[in-house]
């Protein structure tokens, strides 16, 4: 999977994660399927108009330029078959690649500031946190078991702060992440904060992370 800070580093290096590995979007997309068993589905691409880099879809004002669904039934299209995310790429080599949530996943997300400050705190209490997305737009996905959702109202209270009160919150079903290497627009690539690897494979459960999660956010008002 693409180069990324290690845990250990992350609260120490925010904004000096070391570039992604070259690789193509429709090499890892078949990866993601293939190595984790996560269901893919190509999204929107980038079009280049004098000079410009701008989104599919055509809307001059996209907030996601190059990283969103590109259907409505995105949803239905996705697929954890390696055979079928490389037929789909290979009708449109530069469509970004999306992770749908609800399924093998949830994501919880927050501030950058405050993820890599819970990332630090995750290492002093010696527990490994899931594969953690890094966005163009400064926030940080990390991936939980489903049901994240459900729970994260719950968790928040039990921790003496309103829900509403935190900037944090939780994709569940028919949400989705985008994954490395999507680029939106002029803005960056996705990339790993905390890569897949085997260590990662088993996803925490959501209230395993909230506590810091939840701290990082207060400390980030």
């Amino acid at each position: 999977m693409e180069k990324t800070i290690p845990g250990a580093e992350a609260a120490q290096t925010a904004g000096q994660i070391p570039k992604q590995r070259g690789d193509s979007l429709p090499e890892t997309a078949v990866r993601y399927t293939e190595e984790r068993h996560w269901d893919v589905v190509p999204g929107t691409w980038l079009v280049t108009t004098d000079g410009t880099p701008r989104c599919s879809c055509g809307d001059p004002g996209c907030t996601a330029p190059g990283a969103h669904p590109a259907h409505d039934d995105w949803a239905a299209r996705a697929t954890g078959s390696a055979t079928v995310a490389r037929r789909m790429w290979q009708q449109q080599p530069d469509a970004s690649i999306l992770l749908p949530t609800g399924r093998s996943f949830d994501a919880l997300c927050v501030p950058e500031s405050a993820g890599f400050l819970a990332l630090a705190r995750l290492e002093r209490w010696e527990l490994t946190p899931g594969p953690v997305l890094l966005t163009p737009g400064r926030r940080m996905q990390f991936l939980v078991l489903p049901g994240a959702c459900a729970k994260l109202p719950g968790l928040v209270r039990r921790l003496g702060w309103s829900p509403g009160s935190l900037d944090l919150a939780a994709l569940g079903e028919g949400g989705w992440v985008a994954a490395p290497p999507t680029r939106y627009g002029s803005r960056g690539a996705v990339q790993w904060a905390c890569r897949p690897t085997p260590a990662n494979r088993w996803l925490p459960d959501a209230e395993e992370l909230v506590p810091a999660l939840a701290y990082a956010c207060g400390r980030d008002k």
